[in-house]
């Protein structure tokens, strides 16, 4: 709203008004004030929660040691997540960009998605909304915004090209956008990978095939980090950490995707008006760095549902808008970590009980709960193939080392722009 009232400012010459065409300047206007509404209204629906009682029922004490410290703490603090990072671009984003409106909307679908699932947990019962529902939930929203890139007269692209002159090899961009399904291969010098020329043998069908795969895929992408972020908020700092270092790595790709200057020199596509997408993710940013300050450990409040979806399609959606989705497994390692230690988990223990055997993994899954397994704490029967760690860590341990991990692999994303 702000955006467009200085732009027409502008066009009476006020001075100043100017300053609100540059990214730079929005951007870091909007992580500060991402930044202050996440400390404020935090505080005081911090108050609210705890003045109505609304708070996680108490942990159980055989997966997490520390639960009986973290009885009636608030839950739904991802609302405060949603505040931040909405009211800022609202107020300071181009509001008629498509890509804009496309985050805007995933944020607040899987939020509600989210609280759905906390309220249910809170007043109905223990297990929350079904996950057969949430599952439909993501993938309704999975193929609403595949159908939308796809259809979208805004959702365009200029794809890099490489030519010679006077015996040097220059990049250069395509004069006209177009609608593609081309993605970026990282590790590979002539990085464009289209999906459509997946499905060549399908001649003039093959276009329409492969953005019926892009839909899928993207489907796919949004639903499986989504539930990968859900996985990993088990830990006070853990999942509003990792997701923020996966944010700023996600602000760097987005801001040089969406300069020609930068996109020619890093050889990659240029992506028209992805340049809201920086403003929208230093909102983002600055709102999980400004719930850190409640959510750090001791936590006095916890995201919740309401909070990891949203996260979760948040960085995916970024990503496959980007065509920098095949960077994910790099930039959301911990999310994958998580969730291949659930499927293998799972998957392990059928085959023991069919044996009449308990095998497993690791201790304990997700993955993040097997570093606080207490010596002794499991059946004596039990056949762990990764028993590591012997002994329990403490929490603030265990969060700061997968924040570790998280910043290792999202700077090796990034390198990837190079290292071809």
């Amino acid at each position: 709203m702000l955006y467009y009232l200085f732009r027409y400012l502008e066009s009476y010459g006020i001075p100043g008004s100017g300053m609100w065409q540059y990214i730079s300047f929005r951007g870091l206007l909007t992580l500060v004030l991402s930044l202050l509404i996440t400390m404020v209204f935090g505080e005081y629906f911090i108050r609210w929660m705890k003045r109505k009682n609304i708070s996680e029922a108490q942990r159980d004490a055989s997966i997490d040691p520390y639960g009986t410290q973290k009885k009636g703490v608030p839950t739904m603090g991802g609302i405060i997540i949603i505040v931040a990072t909405v009211v800022p671009c609202l107020l300071l984003g181009r509001l008629r960009n498509i890509y804009m409106l496309i985050m805007l909307g995933t944020t607040l679908w899987l939020g509600l998605l989210g609280f759905l699932d906390d309220y249910i947990k809170m007043k109905i019962t223990k297990d929350g909304l079904h996950p057969r529902w949430k599952l439909i939930g993501q993938a309704v929203l999975g193929i609403t915004i595949g159908l939308v890139l796809w259809k979208s007269p805004d959702a365009v692209i200029r794809e890099n090209v490489s030519i010679e002159r006077n015996g040097t090899e220059v990049i250069i961009h395509k004069s006209k956008p177009v609608k593609s399904t081309i993605t970026t291969i990282p590790f590979v010098k002539n990085n464009n990978l289209s999906y459509s020329e997946l499905f060549s043998f399908l001649g003039r069908y093959r276009t329409a095939a492969g953005w019926i795969f892009f839909v899928l895929l993207v489907t796919f992408v949004e639903m499986a980090v989504s539930n990968g972020s859900n996985l990993n908020d088990g830990m006070d700092g853990m999942c509003a950490g990792n997701s923020a270092i996966m944010g700023v790595a996600l602000t760097i790709l987005a801001y040089v995707s969406s300069h020609i200057g930068m996109a020619s020199y890093l050889n990659i596509m240029f992506v028209p008006g992805s340049e809201e997408l920086v403003i929208f993710l230093l909102a983002f940013v600055g709102a999980l760095v400004g719930f850190l300050w409640y959510n750090a450990y001791p936590a006095q409040i916890f995201m919740g549902d309401t909070g990891s979806l949203a996260i979760g399609g948040i960085i995916a959606v970024t990503a496959i808008i980007i065509h920098k989705e095949l960077l994910i497994p790099l930039i959301c390692f911990v999310f994958l970590l998580e969730s291949l230690s659930v499927m293998l988990q799972t998957g392990i223990a059928r085959m023991g009980n069919k044996r009449g055997e308990k095998w497993r993994i690791v201790k304990r899954a997700p993955l993040h709960d097997t570093f606080r397994v207490q010596p002794g704490q499991l059946p004596a029967d039990f056949k762990v193939l990764l028993n590591w760690p012997k002994g329990c860590w403490l929490e603030s341990k265990i969060t700061v080392r997968f924040w570790i991990t998280t910043i290792i692999m999202a700077a090796l994303a990034i390198v990837t722009l190079k290292i071809r």
